[in-house]
């Protein structure tokens, strides 16, 4: 496996006029493409910054970011959005889906920016729809969905263009138990299907369905292990063919 994400001497500092606060102190780390890794750590640990840079949202002050061999830390914004549009797939705790769109259409937005037309978007949102296990309710709208459901509409969404990479922010934090289980053992899949995927929790449960761990404390990269023993994935979870 190579790496999909490089990052060199990576510093971030938020500077707020009179006082400078570090968010990130010279990470050197790198991911290889297929992996499952979560990240971890307390608030203001420098778990949310990180994932922010990973995630083309925010550019780091000083050092290099090289995502799937190109450094982007010096991008203007217009060449980052281009990035997130077609390198990553975003999940978020809040699920972020447009309330008044069917979860159809919800899907169809990554592709709307990526100028696929009309026909083919709806054929891949549908499909898409239907590996999550929400191939009967493509006509319903976010909110008459269960939040585990809402979940998986976005999961489907960030899957949407076929990204290299899968970023999911906290993405049980509004669910009960069993959702929580349901929607890691879709990220648990994702991964077996050779999609690298980066998890940030702060749920140890939640972190040890992936293969690696990594723990932040005060912008420090503290510790970096595998996980020699991930959490089982039942047999019957959806996603078994990922159709491009």
């Amino acid at each position: 496996m190579d790496e999909i994400i490089i990052l060199e001497d990576l510093v971030k500092i938020y500077d707020t006029g009179a006082i400078k606060v570090l968010g990130l102190n010279r990470i050197n780390l790198s991911i290889k493409r297929g992996e499952f890794v979560a990240i971890m750590g307390h608030s203001g640990s420098g778990k949310s910054t990180l994932l922010n840079i990973l995630g083309c949202l925010d550019r780091p002050t000083l050092g290099h970011y090289y995502l799937d061999g190109v450094d982007v830390a010096d991008m203007t914004q217009d060449e980052l959005s281009r990035v997130r549009n077609k390198k990553i797939g975003f999940v978020f705790q809040s699920f972020n889906l447009i309330s008044r769109m069917t979860v159809l259409k919800n899907v169809e937005v990554p592709m709307i920016y990526a100028k696929l037309g009309p026909a083919k978007r709806r054929q891949k949102a549908a499909e898409l729809l239907e590996q999550v296990g929400l191939g009967a309710r493509i006509n319903h709208e976010p909110n008459e969905l269960s939040g585990g459901q809402r979940q998986r509409v976005a999961i489907a969404r960030a899957l949407a263009n076929d990204p290299p990479l899968i970023l999911a922010d906290e993405p049980t934090g509004n669910l009960d138990s069993q959702a929580s289980v349901e929607i890691m053992e879709l990220f648990a899949k994702l991964h077996q299907n050779g999609s690298t995927v980066v998890v940030v929790t702060h749920e140890d449960n939640i972190a040890e369905y992936t293969h690696r761990i990594l723990t932040f404390k005060d912008g420090v990269l503290e510790s970096d292990r595998i996980n020699e023993s991930p959490t089982p994935v039942s047999d019957n979870v959806g996603l078994g063919s990922r159709k491009s």
